[in-house]
């Protein structure tokens, strides 16, 4: 579907239950309608590097794939895939009439007050919410797929796939944020050159595992409970990795919202339920692998500003991409300080 589609969609749509509430999420890869007691996902027909939405068939496929794999924590909230079609002028989610033009996944609708960012926002994230916290995702990854066969040297390609966004950060940055790009680049290779046989001791040792991918803190409800959801559907490489790698996404994003006592508790607590992170070459991993995902959400947010519907947008987006590069810079010095 297109915008104006999705407008139309909005305003004058059919949905399968009665709604008063239509509310639009716009995310750089899909579009959320947030209704009264229900949620619908639709994603864009897009292709960057490291996903393909292009085609009807393929967007079907990563709702399918994105149902089922939330399926292993997030039980009852992802309801099922319905096809959208379009009736004369207007657009239809579910029943069987008219042209199918896509597809949308539907879940059942949380208390967004309870979404982790929020909570943390308002300072109502306790000790006991980030302990629990750790207990509930260290039970899901002892129950996840063990990865066996993989490419530890694949989060080299990833880090270094930053490099597309270099031209477009450093102009509507300072070239200086293209400069950090190249050393942060050359600085992720030398690192991953000298502890090969780091990441292939622990994808023996069973820490790489069929993972979540995306654990920050939007895709964490407190209800009080925890509860993860959103998980990464549509690259299994980037959802194949090693636990302490997935940690690092949250750990840095409760840094990047200067919580940086919540992300020191969090691993703690982690590590105690699920030793991981023993060894000084391990702390220096974790390092790198925060640093990574500051520069995954650094390019996120770069893809955003090219993407933004207003200046307004496009400005919060870079502000944010001037963030999280400062973050990865911070890490990195870290890194190689130590």
């Amino acid at each position: 579907m297109t915008k104006e589609q999705i407008d139309k969609l909005l305003s004058e749509g059919r949905f399968p239950e009665p709604t008063g509430k239509r509310k639009l999420v716009e995310t750089h890869i899909s579009w959320v309608i947030l209704c009264d007691e229900f949620v619908y996902k639709i994603k864009k027909p897009i292709q960057y590097s490291f996903l393909d939405f292009s085609t009807l068939e393929q967007r079907k496929h990563f709702c399918e794939r994105e149902l089922e794999l939330n399926q292993r924590f997030s039980e009852g909230i992802y309801l099922e895939v319905l096809p959208i079609y379009k009736q004369q002028r207007n657009y239809r989610i579910g029943g069987k009439e008219g042209k199918q033009v896509d597809y949308a996944l539907k879940m059942r609708k949380l208390d967004p007050e309870k979404q982790m960012d929020v909570l943390l926002g308002q300072n109502r994230v306790s000790e006991t919410d980030i302990k629990k916290l750790a207990q509930r995702i260290v039970d899901f990854h002892k129950n996840t797929r063990i990865i066996n066969k993989k490419n530890v040297l694949d989060i080299g390609e990833q880090f270094n796939d930053l490099a597309l966004e270099k031209e477009h950060i450093s102009k509507q940055l300072a070239s200086e944020y293209g400069c950090f790009i190249d050393s942060a680049i050359r600085a992720s290779d030398t690192f991953l050159s000298k502890n090969k046989k780091l990441l292939n001791d622990r994808l023996t040792s069973g820490f790489y595992r069929d993972c979540h991918g995306d654990l920050h803190t939007r895709n964490i409800f407190l209800l009080p409970e925890p509860q993860p959801f959103d998980c990464l559907e549509f690259n299994d490489d980037y959802r194949k990795i090693d636990v302490l790698n997935e940690v690092a996404f949250l750990c840095m994003d409760l840094d990047a919202m200067g919580r940086t006592e919540l992300s020191d508790l969090f691993i703690e607590a982690y590590n105690h339920f699920l030793p991981t992170l023993q060894t000084e070459s391990e702390s220096r991993l974790f390092l790198y692998y925060k640093s990574y995902r500051a520069n995954v959400r650094a390019k996120v947010n770069s893809l955003r500003a090219k993407n933004a519907a207003s200046n307004s947008e496009r400005k919060n987006a870079l502000r944010e991409v001037k963030k999280y590069l400062d973050l990865m810079e911070s890490y990195m010095e870290l890194l190689y300080i130590k």
